[in-house]
């Protein structure tokens, strides 16, 4: 199937020019015409770049891509390296970022609840990024930690009283430990995102509401992967998400 196709339907579904983002959305980097084969992760790092195309990629689709806001705009180094590796090897480089965490099907949100097994009720905060539910029994903070280290397969942060009962939980993967405020005007027991500044400390201990950082890499490879499997099966071409192992 051709590039464009593809582009223009996922454009469609995710909607991108709803969102006041960082970094292009869609087509960051053109390649081949014709799409057979997407290998999707969460971040286009040259060890993504190089595992995607021995596995026959055409097309790489990740969470994080690049041009940021702010960043530098010289094509030197590393960012010359990558460009170059997607150039010569023909591989496109689509990525999609806040549109990818807000989706209602497909978002990182949506699918770390399901991954979490919490029940999504509701969203909050600039841009309706705080996803906010409840557990289907109250459990304390460090049981639903240990919960999350068998659904993560990393160890998160606690930043609560290890006993606190919780039940109701908002949650933002990625960085979105600014959201903090949100979770705490909603009433929640626990806020979990990916990273943890240091006044987030001070703010779940003043507040009572629990802090959880559990990983912006491991937080994040969900939705990545259900595009990519929803993109595959709508157009009939082969699929493969690659983690590529990251522990922050």
């Amino acid at each position: 199937m051709k590039i464009s196709q593809l582009l223009d339907y996922t454009r469609e579904i995710l909607q991108p020019e709803r969102f006041r983002d960082y970094c292009p959305n869609g087509l960051q980097v053109a390649g081949r015409d014709e799409i057979r084969k997407i290998v999707s992760g969460v971040t286009a790092s040259m060890e993504l770049l190089e595992a995607a195309h021995a596995a026959g990629a055409d097309l790489i689709l990740v969470h994080h891509g690049y041009f940021w806001r702010g960043e530098d705009e010289r094509v030197i180094g590393i960012k010359r390296a990558r460009l170059k590796f997607l150039l010569e090897n023909d591989i496109n480089l689509v990525a999609y970022h806040l549109p990818l965490d807000a989706h209602l099907q497909f978002g990182n949100n949506v699918q770390l609840a399901k991954v979490m097994g919490v029940n999504l009720q509701g969203w909050a905060g600039e841009q309706s990024m705080v996803a906010h539910g409840s557990l289907a029994h109250e459990m304390t903070l460090s049981a639903f930690g240990e919960r999350l280290h068998t659904c993560l397969g990393r160890p998160p942060l606690l930043v609560g009283r290890p006993g606190r009962p919780i039940r109701r939980i908002a949650w933002c993967t990625g960085a979105a430990q600014s959201y903090m405020n949100t979770a705490i005007e909603l009433g929640v027991d626990a806020f979990i995102s990916g990273e943890i500044s240091e006044q987030t400390v001070h703010l779940a201990r003043e507040s009572g509401v629990a802090y959880i950082a559990a990983g912006h890499h491991a937080t994040e490879r969900y939705g990545v992967q259900a595009l990519g499997q929803h993109l595959a099966q709508h157009f009939s071409l082969e699929h493969a998400f690659i983690d590529i192992d990251n522990p922050v």
